[in-house]
């Protein structure tokens, strides 16, 4: 049993996939920030997946699924738990010609649909070029800007709720809200049907290109972030109010409010959760006094007390 984590013992030869014990979430998050979670699995398979989130269930361990941690800050401390995230077999990106549809498995990079529906000559994906994380991960926050967001290409969701199995959720059934949606935290999304439009090919290039082009000259790429870090109040821009309250480029150990772009704290280099915290406080602190503004966090905190 040497070298066997315990999830492992208890699951045996059918599990496919992963199961690290005590791995830094440092390595798992675009911010390259975070403590030891006390499991990290990666499931390759439906079947591993029912499993493992089946055993975590019955055992009280908590668990939370993540795809490629661009939209999530984990303490220092790490997380007293298990992260669980998707492999091989949701990894899929299939094209129905018949019915000029995607099904994406929640595990594929929505860069991946992107580039997919544009050597398709397909419409509609534009807005998320450059875009980082998964599809999953897109549909549990509705990425998106403030004109496009993927919730309006969605047709149908596949989930899995541990204990009780598979559902199939209607666009209709879910609430699409501005970075957010009505989806059970309590399910993890699996795969799910996009709709395409009709579109000429160098028409999709032009406008893939002009907001590529608009992304990089005005958002902090080159530094480890987890993208936006509040959402917009309506009618709003976050970034215009840190910079009124005079925020913008303010710094906290080596993580650092964005000159480029304010509503973006990125990393400098080994840079603390608590350091980002702290910045994201001070701009909440900041704004609503000035303001009498709540602003929410669009970032997902996880190990935080």
């Amino acid at each position: 049993m040497h070298g066997v984590s315990f999830i492992e013992y208890e699951l045996g030869d059918r599990f496919k996939g992963i199961v690290l014990e005590n791995e830094p979430m440092s390595r798992h998050t675009t911010y390259r920030i975070g403590g030891p979670a006390r499991y990290f699995i990666q499931a390759d398979t439906l079947g591993s997946l029912v499993d493992v989130t089946e055993l975590l269930r019955c055992c009280g361990i908590p668990w939370i699924a993540v795809g490629k941690g661009s939209n999530l800050l984990v303490s220092d401390e790490g997380f007293e738990g298990a992260v669980v995230v998707l492999g091989a077999e949701f990894n899929a990106c299939v094209f129905n010609e018949q019915t000029q549809t995607f099904s994406v498995g929640a595990g594929c990079r929505l860069s991946r649909v992107v580039r997919e529906a544009f050597s398709r000559g397909r419409a509609g994906f534009e807005f998320a070029v450059g875009t980082p994380g998964t599809v999953g991960g897109a549909l549990r926050m509705n990425a998106g800007t403030s004109h496009e967001y993927i919730g309006s290409r969605v047709l149908s969701i596949t989930s899995l709720r541990p204990g009780q199995g598979l559902r199939r959720y209607n666009a209709s059934d879910v609430s699409w809200g501005y970075r957010e949606t009505s989806f059970p935290y309590d399910e993890i999304v699996l795969e799910c049907e996009l709709s395409t439009n009709e579109g000429d090919k160098e028409a999709i290039r032009v406008k893939m290109e002009t907001a590529l082009s608009r992304r990089r000259k005005t958002q902090p790429l080159s530094m480890p972030s987890c993208g936006s870090v509040f959402r917009n109040p309506e009618r709003e821009s976050v970034g215009r109010l840190i910079e009124n309250v005079g925020l913008k480029g303010a710094t906290c150990g080596a993580a650092q409010i964005s000159e480029l772009h304010a509503n973006f704290i990125v990393n400098r280099g080994g840079a603390r959760a608590v350091e980002v915290l702290a910045l994201i406080h001070a701009v909440q602190d900041a704004v609503g006094q000035r303001y009498g503004i709540e602003l929410v966090p669009e970032v997902r905190f996880l190990g935080f007390a």
